[in-house]
């Protein structure tokens, strides 16, 4: 859907294929949401979602020191700020020596940073509008964190309201950043109202996903222990020892009760699907497949939450992602409760082959 290139936005046609080649490496969701997008929707998203990638990338590196990573994000956001006069090349300057040397598709965009703000410049000034006020809250809340926690050289989030604190700031944001795009238009105060009450659960709903499904990678590549200390201590597992195997069916307690708390935004985060405009290319599909994968990706946790304490990883399967992506390619808000039921009891594409 994204190919309709007659629709796209304004700008360098080189730069604005580069972003829209870069989201495919940088995420699995997000590039198969840009791609049901329709344009110009497609590319707003997905070059809102690199600005944003960007400060997320340099807050997940354990390598860098707090001070400095705090540093760069602070000048990073002064660069997005409209009134200040901090350029982007500054931004990149700064963040050059923490480059690693096996540049990761994530660095990539770091390093091309200059690349993505001019084309994010480029857009129409009610586009820029909409993704710099969230997209810089985003940026602001990572340094806080960073600076929150420098003493530990990585974060250790202690209760679940700092969680939801640090969910709000990682994904919140982003449906903040969602919303303000899909609402550019005439909308009724009723239903802006509900798109915004329900925007950020959306997005908390997400994160609190990957923060139940990567527990062993962002500990192992990252420092990062985002399951709270006091759900751990309820359990008594030491933050520190949070991949010990000697602790993984207590610890695989706080997976789940993760999981089951991540659920629990399920009802607000379809409301807002039900809720959402369809215009400017915008789509059900584009938000829609990424919900109903977190579904799945529930029942796996739910169903196995020591796999996240170990390399192996917790995620649905291709052909449940293929059978979820073809089947809301041509769906529509109407089947959301049906889905979201079916995908709950059992992997999608099995309920598909019975169904046959």
């Amino acid at each position: 859907m994204s190919g309709d290139t007659l629709d796209r936005p304004p700008g360098d046609d080189t730069d604005l294929a580069w972003c829209h080649e870069a989201v495919q490496g940088v995420s699995r969701t997000f590039a198969l949401t840009v791609d049901v997008l329709d344009e110009p929707m497609s590319s707003y998203i997905c070059i809102g979602y690199l600005v944003c990638r960007i400060a997320d990338t340099v807050e997940d590196a354990g390598h860098i020191p707090p001070a400095e990573q705090a540093r760069v994000l602070r000048l990073y956001d002064a660069a997005l700020d409209p009134d200040d006069d901090t350029d982007i090349d500054e931004f990149a300057t700064a963040v050059a020596p923490f480059v690693p040397e096996e540049q990761t598709a994530d660095w990539d965009v770091v390093v091309n940073a200059p690349r993505v703000v001019r084309t994010f410049e480029a857009l129409p000034d009610d586009v820029r509008e909409a993704v710099t006020p969230p997209a810089r809250e985003l940026v602001q809340g990572m340094a806080m964190f960073v600076e929150r926690y420098a003493d530990t050289d990585g974060l250790r989030i202690q209760s679940r309201e700092e969680l939801e604190e640090y969910c709000y700031y990682a994904a919140g944001t982003v449906g903040n950043l969602i919303t303000n795009l899909v609402t550019r238009g005439d909308i009724d105060d009723e239903r802006q109202r509900l798109l915004y009450d329900t925007a950020e659960e959306f997005g908390l709903l997400l994160q609190l996903v990957n923060v139940a499904k990567d527990v062993h990678s962002d500990y192992e590549d990252e420092n990062n222990v985002y399951l709270p200390a006091d759900w751990l201590a309820d359990e008594g597992v030491p933050q520190d020892e949070i991949i010990d195997p000697r602790h993984e069916t207590k610890a695989a307690n706080v997976v789940a009760r993760t999981a089951t708390h991540a659920r629990s935004f399920l009802d607000d985060a379809q409301t807002y699907l039900e809720t959402v405009p369809l215009t400017d290319g915008n789509t059900i599909a584009a938000w829609g497949i990424p919900y109903l994968l977190a579904v799945g990706t529930l029942r796996e946790l739910l169903a196995n939450p020591e796999a996240a304490l170990s390399e192996r990883s917790v995620k649905v399967s291709r052909q449940e992602v293929f059978a979820v992506v073809s089947t809301m390619t041509d769906g529509s808000r109407d089947s959301l409760d049906e889905l979201r039921e079916s995908i709950q009891r059992a992997p999608y594409h099995r309920a598909q082959t019975q169904a046959d």
